[in-house]
């Protein structure tokens, strides 16, 4: 299969107000289309920026607004592989698992999530995006040892002894 290249502006999408209240997953299309080499290959360089209406005075992070969750969950459960191309160093990916998982948020502490949740959400998606992988003849335990390292889950030295 001919390597696809990276979408253009690769870094950002925009997700808009009316593709996040129809649970619209176009704004990932450029990203849907791509080989999964491309998607391996590509590293994890994906933001999402919600475009959401807003009071100032609304107190809540992006993960507290349902409308928000509900989207991420439909882009989550279409695209498995949504976490590893999140970019990471940003807060991205930790944002992202903020809109699957039970947490909480201190204005100093940042985000708590819920340590069992956390751990069976990584183990999970670690067997899933480790067999995706293999389907396809390619290799990203790196890159998810690092997606898990972000989480603060470290992970043994035998986790992929026996997968």
């Amino acid at each position: 299969m001919a390597d696809v290249p990276m979408p253009a502006a690769a870094g950002s999408l925009l997700i808009g107000p009316n593709a996040i209240r129809q649970l619209d997953l176009a704004p990932l299309d450029p990203w849907a289309s791509l080989e999964p080499a491309s998607l391996v290959k590509g590293g994890a360089e994906l933001t999402l920026q919600f475009d959401w209406p807003r009071e100032a005075e609304d107190p809540r992070e992006l993960s507290e607004i349902p409308e928000i969750r509900l989207w991420s969950l439909r882009a989550d459960a279409a695209y498995p592989w949504l976490p590893l191309v999140l970019e990471r160093s940003s807060g991205q990916l930790t944002r992202h698992v903020a809109m699957l998982l039970p947490h909480s948020f201190n204005r100093t502490e940042g985000i708590r999530f819920a340590g069992e949740s956390l751990e069976l959400w990584i183990t999970h998606r670690l067997f899933v995006l480790d067999s995706w992988a293999q389907v396809h003849g390619l290799s990203c335990r790196q890159g998810l040892g690092q997606m898990a390292a972000v989480l603060g889950f470290e992970l043994d030295a035998n986790f992929w002894d026996h997968a």
